[in-house]
């Protein structure tokens, strides 16, 4: 498997190792340098898990301008454990950013090729998927916790560039920080959901009917039924429950904070 390592700026996590030009931003925050308070310091990024909506947005506009993207244009989807994907525009720019009820409803995927717009989810342990098309210009970011995993969120983000106009075997795919396969126990409920062809390679017995699920794996195996290039995936080098940089709902037992995973394509190449 392709690992990447990635450079940690303190209040986020530049992601490295994929040929992406100058004025492609993307990476996945820290919980360091913000305003929240315990249990969510500092730098939380959910407004729907009980903060202080002020200093969510305060974080938030401490990340739009480290990264030089306004808040006016980013774009967040409700994120519903599902595989809804929109396709971003200008017209969608700000919605979520400030307003938990201004979210894209039921959105867990979205894309676009426009630029001056920044792609944003949420993270807590879940895998960010990142996307982006040299050929096209078209970015995609989307949240697949084990349901959206196990539903085929990342081919279907494949489907959803391809459609509307992305070249598939040009198509990078970057499997961000999750939760490692060494602390996600899961039983056999979840396991039924994987396809049978699938379980040898991502899952490990951990008990009577418990396993150890490797959700970045089983991501990177949807990737290359989509028709991803082998050396078009790589994967983040990163535990969210060991690294003490991240939230990380299973370790810290569901009250914790949330880091956003994001992209955009700056208006001019720098």
């Amino acid at each position: 498997m392709k690992e990447t390592a990635s450079n940690l700026k303190g209040m986020y996590m530049e992601l490295g190792g994929w040929s992406v030009p100058a004025n492609i931003v993307s990476g996945i925050t820290t919980k360091y340098n913000g305003v929240s308070k315990a249990p969510f310091d500092s730098l939380n990024m959910g407004l729907h898990i009980g903060d202080e909506p002020e200093d969510v947005v305060h974080n938030r506009q401490l990340l739009a301008e480290a990264i030089q993207f306004p808040l006016d244009t980013w774009i967040l989807g409700e994120q519903v454990h599902g595989t809804e994907i929109a396709v971003a525009t200008k017209r969608e720019a700000g919605r979520g950013s400030r307003e938990l009820t201004d979210s894209l409803p039921s959105v867990d995927g979205l894309i676009t090729n426009e630029k001056g717009m920044l792609l944003a989810a949420f993270f807590a342990d879940c895998v960010p998927l990142y996307f982006f098309d040299s050929t096209s210009d078209w970015i995609g970011m989307a949240h697949a916790g084990w349901r959206g995993t196990v539903a085929d969120m990342a081919g279907k983000m494949v489907e959803a560039l391809c459609t509307n106009g992305a070249d598939r075997e040009s198509i990078q795919a970057m499997i961000g920080p999750c939760i490692s396969k060494n602390r996600y126990e899961v039983d056999d409920y979840i396991v039924q959901q994987i396809p049978e062809e699938f379980r040898a390679k991502v899952l490990l017995p951990s008990g009577s009917d418990r396993y150890y699920l490797d959700l970045q794996m089983l991501n990177r195996l949807y990737l290359l039924q989509a028709g991803i290039q082998d050396d078009n995936i790589l994967t983040a080098a990163y535990c969210t429950y060991d690294s003490p940089e991240f939230y990380s709902h299973r370790e810290d037992q569901g009250k914790t904070g949330r880091m956003i995973g994001f992209i955009g394509m700056k208006e001019e190449q720098a």
